[in-house]
């Protein structure tokens, strides 16, 4: 699935519309928290030895 340039700023924009654009930087914050502890416990699943 391949976005262009032109989609890409539709989303966004209904996004800004959304959600307004003060609220915009608290929900990025939260999303890359959120990926950052996804990733780090499946970082820690691979490290637990298999029984």
């Amino acid at each position: 699935m391949h976005f262009g340039l032109t989609e890409i700023l539709i989303i966004a924009g209904i996004i800004v519309l959304l959600f307004g654009a003060r609220k915009l930087p608290e929900l990025a914050k939260g999303l890359g928290s959120s990926i950052k502890e996804f990733k780090k416990g499946l970082d820690n699943k691979e490290d637990e030895p298999k029984p």
